[in-house]
């Protein structure tokens, strides 16, 4: 279960896209749940720091990058093998799923 974050701002999407990886890697359902999750503030799996840049980010327009277990079931370090990522340019024209591979 997840906990409300009420430190980030909300922020616009803008166009949703994912890359052939994570269109691979999980079902449209499960990329839309970790949509919500990321629009909400609910960062993944990111470090505390990073988890912090992420709020910032969300007030003064900067990239903001969530991280998530592609198998909830398995560890997830926030990079690497079973991670997702979902990053929202800073200028908010995109938002995109892909896998840390991908980048």
């Amino acid at each position: 279960m997840t906990t409300k974050n009420t430190s980030y701002k909300p922020f616009n999407l803008g166009q949703i896209v994912a890359t052939p990886g994570a269109l691979k890697a999980m079902s449209p359902r499960r990329l839309t749940k970790l949509l919500i999750r990321h629009a909400s503030g609910d960062w993944g799996v990111v470090c505390a720091e990073d988890a912090a840049e992420n709020d910032r980010a969300s007030h003064e327009g900067f990239r903001i990058l969530s991280a998530y277990p592609i198998d909830p079931d398995k560890p997830c370090k926030g990079h690497g093998e079973n991670c997702l990522w979902i990053i929202t340019e800073a200028d908010r024209s995109v938002t995109t799923f892909l896998l840390p591979n991908e980048y």
